[in-house]
């Protein structure tokens, strides 16, 4: 089942949270499962509240959306040790249908070794030391010949010696012979009895598993290991230096493109075009090898899919959306500017929040509200309406909320105060931490405007936070090539905002849209508590005309 990504707007407010929260509970109650509620910023003083409250943990954070290689379907393989030999390396290739292998050491990385690789280092014929030069296991020799140690240890390495096929006679045979030779020959008793003597450091006898009881004595006695083989010398000549270890033949780690799970895939596109590499190894956090990725297996991801609450503007949604299946939206806003490649629910009420809309879905669906899932819906049409004195406050709004409250056995004034100066209690945090908790970006025609908002029921707190965000705003403004920014203080029990504004035409924007006076780059609005119903609307009228 494809997981699906139930996610509010930037900079979340409670509404946001708890929406998705409950959403994807919805989605999962009645579709059985693959619903993840998702947050595209920090939660605010005042949610952390309304979680805590009712035992519900954070949504997952997602700062982007775009496709990671954690989102492509990976070649998940074990791969193989420095020691394997390149026979078997090549055999496992051949069987799982890839043309490279990670080389590992417990987790890590240490080398990429390719079919190519092998083919080169099995080519390798005229070097008669290959064996001692990739310090061959004699473990290797073993598997490699189907071969049977007869003396001595099968564990160690070839270190020393040439690799030598012995057809001469008896006679001449020890003037092409060495000390630490690896001989392959015949199973002849009298050859075999000649290269122990010579000082061979390995025999390994052909065409038969039986050995003559008087070589075995004198490989004992002159420390000579007898691996026999039923192969013929020609197959065993062959076969031998494939028993080379991928150590010798791999591309190491250092030389080898490795790509992050958490890269995003545009990225991982461009660097793919500059290397030759068929497979990549993807890597996690811990430099942990996770699997291969090929480019095949980019062309295969798919779009990450996701249902929008309480937003439906680009500028507000989550970094990537662009490249995201959007299945559906549920909001109360005012509907923007995005757009879908497909038809798509779209659920859009005139009411103060979306928790609203998101209860009556659980009731047209006949599933549970839950005490937690009360708990949060009701919150958050508190906090969207300021415990119903906001004028985007709908008579529908009010009579949910109550019958929320009951469900979560709150009582509604009680449990506002404390939510709202859990929200408001903002000692010791920056300028950028209040900025931030609760603002939206929008645009109309060529014009580009941010607002946040904070609320509180303590007047002398606001004035300290005006304070502190004044000259955090023009930052802003510049930062993100804006025309204006404002900061909406909103005293709950005054029902009044102090709205607080910086950029060229802020102050006369501000002093048409509501005919009042600013002063000090503050405008005192009374009445004024809804950003959606009061202030971007005549911020807009003024705009467009």
């Amino acid at each position: 089942m494809r997981k699906v990504h139930v996610i509010g707007h930037r900079n979340p407010d409670t509404d946001s949270i708890c929406s998705a929260l409950a959403y994807a509970n919805l989605k999962n109650e009645v579709n059985g499962g693959g619903y993840e509620a998702c947050r595209a910023g920090n939660v605010n003083g005042e949610t952390q509240f309304v979680l805590e409250q009712f035992g519900v943990k954070a949504p997952t954070y997602v700062n982007d959306m775009r496709p990671r290689v954690t989102d492509v379907n990976l070649h998940e393989i074990e791969g193989v040790t420095e020691s394997c030999s390149i026979k078997e390396a090549g055999d496992k290739m051949h069987e799982l249908k890839l043309v490279s292998l990670p080389v590992l050491e417990g987790k890590k990385l240490k080398g990429l070794v390719s079919i190519s690789d092998i083919a080169h280092a099995d080519m390798d014929v005229f070097d008669n030391e290959i064996l001692a030069k990739a310090k061959t296991p004699y473990k290797n020799l073993l598997s490699t010949l189907n071969g049977k140690m007869l003396v001595g240890n099968e564990d160690g390495v070839i270190e020393d010696g040439r690799l030598t096929v012995l057809a001469a006679s008896v006679e001449t045979m020890t003037e092409f012979m060495k000390n630490d030779d690896i001989v392959i020959l015949a199973n002849r008793p009298d050859a075999q009895k000649a290269a122990i003597e010579s000082g061979a450091q390995l025999i390994v006898a052909c065409m038969g598993t039986e050995v003559d009881a008087e070589v075995v004595k004198a490989a004992k006695e002159k420390g000579c290991r007898i691996i026999a083989t039923e192969y013929d010398t020609f197959i065993a000549s062959r076969l031998i230096c494939q028993s080379i270890p991928v150590s010798y033949a791999m591309t190491e780690a250092e030389k080898v493109a490795t790509f992050s799970v958490n890269d995003f895939i545009d990225d991982v596109k461009d660097e793919m075009t500059k290397k030759r590499f068929r497979y990549f190894p993807v890597l996690n956090a811990d430099h942990e090898f996770v699997g291969l990725l090929s480019r095949r297996r980019l062309l295969e991801i798919q779009k990450k899919q996701l249902i929008l609450v309480d937003h439906n503007e680009v500028s507000q949604a989550v970094e990537g959306l662009e490249e995201c299946d959007i299945q559906e939206i549920i909001d109360h806003h005012r509907i923007g500017d995005l757009e879908t490649m497909s038809p798509v629910y779209f659920r859009n009420q005139p009411v103060g929040c979306t928790a609203t809309i998101i209860t009556q879905m659980y009731r047209e669906n006949n599933v549970e509200i839950t005490k937690p899932i009360a708990g949060m819906l009701c919150s958050a049409i508190l906090s969207d309406t300021l415990m119903f004195r906001s004028p985007t406050c709908t008579p529908v709004d009010e009579q949910i909320a109550n019958e929320l409250a009951k469900i979560a056995g709150i009582e509604i004034e009680d449990f506002a105060q404390q939510m709202f100066r859990a929200g408001s209690d903002l000692k010791g945090k920056a300028a950028d931490e209040i900025f931030y908790q609760d603002y939206k970006k929008f645009t109309a025609a060529d014009v580009t405007f941010g607002v946040g908002q904070i609320t509180s029921l303590d007047q002398s707190e606001l004035e300290e936070i005006k304070d502190k965000i004044l000259p955090y705003m023009e930052s802003v403004r510049e930062e993100q090539k804006l025309n204006m920014v404002f900061f909406m203080l909103t005293n709950i029990l005054e029902e009044t905002t102090y709205l607080a504004m910086t950029g060229d035409n802020s102050q006369s924007t501000i002093e048409q849209a509501f005919e009042t006076e600013v002063n000090g780059n503050v405008a005192v609005l009374p009445g004024v508590m809804s950003r959606k119903k009061q202030l971007i609307p005549n911020v807009l009228n003024v705009i467009q005309e």
